[in-house]
């Protein structure tokens, strides 16, 4: 925990890539005392040859299982789009973009990445989710207060005021702990009104979010960081009960050595099953317990990886369980969950496009709720997404209702104020299409769909010098963006004239 982040160059990781789907050859390199990522691409067209570098500021993951870095372009932070996968000790493309055809050099660092692998994580400004004033965190790892609170009274009182005694917690604050970062679910929902950042330990975490999972998935669902859903389907937890929570058998200050694992483990397991005459008869000749009850398949959401699945069934396989995703949802645990957040979590399936009925039940519960007293005109999220379902279904002037309301709760909203610009466009208000789109690209040029769009509309009015800026500000942040460059050549040569619609 202590490793989970830091400067780049204390936990630098060589590296030397290439992917076969983009042919851009990555590499990981020390020099004068910086971390550097490299990126080329030798091709015969001169137009998608690619060369550049970017240098890395910090990492993030403690190399166990993974570690990928940071950098920043103009206050922007962003990921870097290559993994180091511990398990297989490889480099791949970062999760979710194996298969691209270029390079993403625009993948926003995730407030929430920040909040499990620094301390001291900082505020991003409203205009964007990756964008700081300064620095993203102060210190890197997970600091004592992570889990044990703030120690400031601790310190200065000598060590006279204790700590916080995590055991004497109820037992959902208790938990909330260790699942504020170690849960994930298919999908979660943020509560109105609140920001999973304020969580600190004490409180309970569904106070602030709601996570789902399919009615029909099976133990993990092949998802790599699903340990306490299928510990809850599991007879050990439902037996013991709120005895039984991670640090039953995770130190969270140390991890149990090779050579010692499997008795280390066993102990734990025999602190429920009766030493004397369980562990006699129980498979003596087999030390370790997990290798019969606790599975571990390859992970089918996270490259190079694997589940190790805590449903801890009396007869387990290594095969992969299929990940549902289509069905009823259901909240993880037994918490409350009204229209709004069932909606939200629908809309998110939907937006995946694995789910053909999730978007009409999306749009059944969010509609339930707009309707209810009040009317939640300050929830932009539910307006956006209502918007999007709108949009979907072809009725572009609910939706062009939803986005705006959607902005007058959150003129920051990315989504909303592009995907209105689209509907503008579309019924050729152009001056307030390219209004919505210069304001999501002024504030986010990682928004590259906008960035298109607007450099279109700049050179369909005559503005070849705003159609170039545009583009060049896309392929400083996308030196990869094939639209962006295109367009760039296309002007520059004259063989786009702009100034025809």
């Amino acid at each position: 925990m202590a490793n989970a982040s830091g400067f780049a160059l204390d936990g630098f990781i060589s590296g030397d890539f290439t992917h076969e789907g983009s042919g851009v050859h990555y590499k990981l390199i020390e020099d004068g005392g910086k971390v550097w990522l490299t990126y080329e691409r030798d091709h015969p067209s001169p137009d998608r040859e690619l060369n550049g570098k970017q240098e890395m500021r910090y990492f993030i993951g403690s190399g166990k299982r993974g570690r990928t870095y940071l950098f920043e372009q103009h206050g922007y932070w962003f990921e870097a789009p290559i993994n180091w996968y511990g398990k297989k000790q490889v480099w791949d493309m970062t999760p979710d973009f194996r298969r691209a055809r270029s390079m993403p050099l625009t993948l926003p660092v995730d407030p929430g990445c920040l909040h499990c692998h620094a301390s001291e994580v900082a505020r991003s400004l409203p205009e964007a989710r990756n964008l700081y004033s300064g620095e993203p965190f102060a210190d890197g790892g997970i600091s004592c207060a992570a889990c044990h609170g703030d120690g400031s009274v601790h310190i200065a009182s000598a060590g006279k005021v204790h700590m916080m005694n995590i055991d004497r917690l109820p037992q959902m604050r208790r938990d909330s702990i260790c699942l504020n970062c170690h849960l994930e679910g298919q999908t979660a929902v943020i509560r109105l009104g609140k920001n999973t950042a304020d969580f600190v330990p004490g409180d309970d975490l569904f106070d602030f979010a709601e996570y789902f999972v399919y009615k029909t998935e099976n133990g993990s669902g092949g998802r790599a960081t699903s340990q306490w859903e299928a510990l809850l389907r599991s007879q050990c937890k439902k037996k013991s009960g709120e005895r039984m929570t991670c640090t039953t058998c995770h130190d969270p200050h140390d991890s149990p050595r090779q050579d010692v694992k499997a008795e280390f483990y066993r102990t734990k397991c025999l602190q429920c099953h009766d030493k004397a005459s369980f562990a006699e008869r129980h498979h003596p000749e087999n030390r370790d317990c997990t290798a019969c009850h606790m599975a571990r398949p390859p992970s089918n959401d996270i490259a190079h990886e694997q589940v190790t699945d805590h449903w801890i069934r009396k007869r387990v396989s290594n095969k992969t369980e299929p990940m549902a995703t289509s069905g009823e949802l259901e909240p993880i645990g037994e918490t409350g969950v009204d229209d709004r957040e069932l909606g939200l979590a629908y809309a998110q399936m939907a937006l995946r496009g694995e789910d053909s009925e999730a978007g009409k039940r999306a749009l059944n519960f969010l509609k339930r709720t707009e309707q209810k007293e009040g009317g939640a005109q300050k929830d932009h999220e539910l307006h956006a997404n209502l918007g999007f379902l709108e949009q979907m279904a072809g009725d572009a002037d609910s939706a062009e209702q939803e986005y705006k309301r959607a902005l007058e709760a959150d003129p920051y909203d990315a989504i909303a104020g592009g995907d209105l610009a689209v509907i503008k466009a579309r019924k050729r208000e152009y001056s307030e299409a390219e209004k919505l789109w210069q304001g999501v690209f002024d504030r986010d040029p990682g928004q590259v769909a906008a960035g298109i769009d607007l450099a279109i509309v700049e050179c369909s009015t005559g503005r070849s010098d705003a159609a170039i800026a545009t583009a060049e500000r896309i392929l400083e942040f996308s030196p990869d963006e094939t639209k962006a460059r295109d367009m760039l050549v296309a002007i520059r040569s004259g063989r786009q004239k702009c100034g025809s619609r």
